[in-house]
């Protein structure tokens, strides 16, 4: 079965683009700041769209009963495919309650980062695979289990000297063209060499994407989601 893949969205892309893309993703919904229940719940969506729940707002005092019931309302009268639990803020006990209570509470799939996944049965939403880890190795600790992985073209730098090794991310806007491709990380690369040090280059292409999640399709992999704003133009939706 091919791999789902969604353009994760703010409120505002959604409201200015009147031809939303296929695999549509409302990351704007979090635990309101005011109350006991969610904020900026999406009132219009394409059918089978992914609705993320993020926690930029900690979750202390909120009721999982509320939020439950308003997940599934907007689900079920939207038509949308699953929930991503987009959860950051590790060791919450209140929100590992509140992940046990949605996976089963919730008529759709669920998945939730990995923060709170291990004591669950969900599927387990992983960060973007790092450019020098093979998926394989990246996705072993979860084999078995159903996963969700973060889209990105990112880009970092792994510059060796006498004294070891060093890795500092490329700049956001950072273009770079033409390199060596390297089949089994799926990126490409390049070396600048100096005296004193060894430089690798090394980021992630359309083509790079397409050829990991290829990989992935056979490894547990079944939903991919990615910011439209980054990967819509380089990303064919399926």
């Amino acid at each position: 079965m091919a791999i789902r893949r969604y353009f994760a969205m703010t409120a505002a892309e959604i409201r200015s683009n009147p031809l939303l893309p296929p695999g549509t993703a409302w990351m704007a919904c979090h635990f309101s700041p005011y109350g006991t229940g969610l904020s900026n719940l999406p009132r219009e969506l394409p059918p089978d769209s992914l609705l993320i729940l993020n926690d930029r707002t900690p979750i202390h005092g909120h009721d999982p009963e509320r939020i439950a019931g308003q997940l599934a309302d907007v689900v079920t009268s939207l038509g949308c495919w699953g929930v991503l639990l987009d959860f950051q803020r590790p060791g919450v006990e209140e929100t590992a309650a509140l992940v046990a209570h949605l996976a089963q509470a919730l008529p759709c799939p669920v998945a939730v980062s990995d923060w709170y996944a291990r004591e669950q049965s969900c599927p387990v939403f992983l960060s973007p695979v790092p450019l020098d880890v093979a998926l394989g190795d990246y996705l072993a600790p979860w084999q078995g289990r159903e996963v969700w992985l973060d889209l990105a073209l990112d880009g970092e730098i792994i510059t060796l000297t006498e004294d070891g090794a060093s890795a500092t991310p490329l700049l956001p806007g950072t273009v770079l063209e033409g390199g060596l491709r390297e089949e089994t990380l799926h990126c490409h690369y390049q070396i600048a060499l100096s005296d004193s040090e060894a430089a690798f280059s090394l980021w992630r292409t359309a083509e790079d994407l397409e050829s990991l999640l290829a990989e992935g399709e056979n490894l547990g992999v079944t939903t991919a989601v990615g910011l439209y704003q980054e990967l819509h133009g380089h990303i064919t939706q399926r």
